[in-house]
C-alpha cells in the first residue's frame, strides 16, 4: 500500500482541494496521513473526513511588526521537529502540501529524508509560505497561466485547482427546496468566503429591497453575520456556513457574487456559472484576490467589482449586466481546459508514490 502525507491549514482554501483528492486516493489504495496545526480549522474538516490526523506547533511569518514575531520562529523550529518525527513514523511515498505555514516544516522534513513533494499554489503569484516551499518541491502545480512565469519552469504544471466531486452533483430543485425559495424567480447565491465579508454582506444588504423585485437570494454570510432583522423575509435566506447542501445551493445559482479567493472561483468554473467577483482590497490583503479576479475577466469568466467601487448603484448594474448577459461567460467558461484537475494531480501524485 503507498502512502501519502496531505498537509494545508489557516483557510477553508488550503484544506478543500485536499479533500477534493481524497475519493481517488482511497479509490486506488493509498494510506493517507494529514499532517495540520493543532488546533487550526483545518483538523475538523479533516477529521469529519475519517482521515488520521497529527497537530504540529505552527508560527506565522509575518511582512510587518509583531511581537509574534520574537516567538513563532521558536514554534516553526518546533513543528520542524515534530514533522521530521512523523515523517519518520510514517515514512510515506510522497507529500502534497496545499500551502499555509503550517505546511512549511512539513515539506522542508519531506526534504530531510529525500521524500518527493508536490506542492499546489493557488494564487496567481505564489504566497510567502509557498516561496519557501519551492525550492524543496519535486512539482509546482498552479491555477493560473499567469502563475506559470513566477515558477522553475522545470518543475511547474498548470492543473487547476482539484474541485471536491460532490460539487459537481448538485441538484437545482433540492436546491430550491432547501432554501424554500420558488423556481419563478432567478436565483443569486452571494458567498462571502469562509470568514464571511462585512463589505459584501453590507452591499447585498443595501439593496435587497431592490434586488428582490426581479431575483431571489441565497446569502452564505459567514459566522455571526446573520441579520436577525431579515429573518422570514420573502425570496431572501441566509445562513452562516452550508456544507453538505452546498452542492444544491450552486445548482440552484443562477448567478454567483463572490469573493475572489482562488479555489472560490475554481469552483464556480467548473460549475460554470455566471459570477461577479468582488476581491479583497489590496489594503487588506497583498492583492492576490484582485489578480485572481483579472484573470478570470481577461479570460471572459467574470465580471470584477473592486471593493473600493462598490455602491448601491454600481453593484446593482454589475448584477443586472452580468445576469442579462450571461450566456457569453457561460460559454467562455465551457471552452476552459481545467476541468479535471483531480485527475491530473492524481496522476501527478502516482508518478512519483507508485514506481
Amino acid at each position: 500500500m503507498k502512502k501519502i502525507i496531505l498537509t494545508g491549514g489557516g483557510t477553508a482554501g488550503h484544506v478543500t482541494p485536499n479533500l477534493a483528492l481524497l475519493p481517488t486516493l482511497r479509490e486506488r489504495g493509498y494510506e493517507i496521513h494529514y499532517i495540520g496545526s493543532y488546533n487550526g480549522m483545518e483538523r475538523k474538516l479533516i477529521e469529519s473526513a475519517g482521515i488520521p490526523y497529527d497537530g504540529i506547533s505552527s508560527g506565522k511569518l509575518r511582512r510587518y511588526f509583531d511581537l509574534k514575531n520574537f516567538t513563532d520562529p521558536f514554534r516553526v523550529i518546533k513543528g520542524y521537529a515534530e514533522a521530521l518525527r512523523l515523517m519518520k513514523k510514517y515514512r510515506p511515498d510522497v507529500v502534497f502540501s496545499k500551502g499555509g505555514f503550517v505546511a512549511v516544516p512539513v515539506v522542508l522534513a519531506a526534504k530531510h529524508y529525500k521524500i518527493p513533494t508536490i506542492i499546489h499554489e493557488s494564487d496567481i503569484t505564489p504566497g510567502l509560505a509557498n516561496k519557501i516551499c519551492i525550492p524543496s518541491a519535486a512539482r509546482i502545480c498552479c491555477n493560473f497561466p499567469e502563475t506559470l512565469q513566477y515558477l522553475p519552469q522545470d518543475r511547474a504544471i498548470l492543473t487547476g485547482s482539484p474541485i471536491r466531486r460532490e460539487l459537481l452533483e448538485g441538484d437545482r430543485l433540492t436546491g430550491l427546496q432547501y432554501a424554500g425559495l420558488s423556481a419563478n424567480k432567478p436565483v443569486i447565491l452571494v458567498i462571502g468566503g469562509s470568514l464571511g465579508s462585512v463589505a459584501v454582506n453590507t452591499a447585498v444588504r443595501s439593496i435587497l429591497p431592490k434586488l428582490l423585485e426581479t431575483y431571489q437570494v441565497i446569502h452564505i454570510c459567514g459566522k455571526g453575520n446573520l441579520d436577525e432583522s431579515l429573518i422570514g423575509r420573502e425570496g431572501y435566506v441566509q445562513y452562516e456556513y452550508v456544507d453538505a447542501p452546498l452542492r444544491h445551493l450552486f445548482a440552484a445559482a443562477d448567478l454567483i457574487l463572490s469573493r475572489a479567493g482562488a479555489n472560490s472561483i475554481c469552483e464556480i468554473l467548473a460549475l460554470r456559472k455566471p459570477n461577479i467577483l468582488i476581491p479583497l482590497s489590496a489594503a487588506a490583503s497583498r492583492g492576490d484576490q484582485i489578480l485572481n479576479a483579472r484573470s478570470f475577466e481577461k479570460q471572459g469568466f467574470s465580471t470584477v467589482l473592486e471593493e473600493e467601487a462598490v455602491t448601491d448603484d454600481t453593484l446593482y448594474q454589475a448584477i443586472q449586466n452580468t445576469y442579462q448577459n450571461r450566456q457569453p461567460f457561460i460559454d467562455a467558461m465551457n471552452q476552459s481546459t481545467l476541468s479535471d484537475a483531480v485527475g491530473t494531480v492524481i496522476n501527478l501524485i502516482a508518478s512519483y508514490a507508485e514506481v
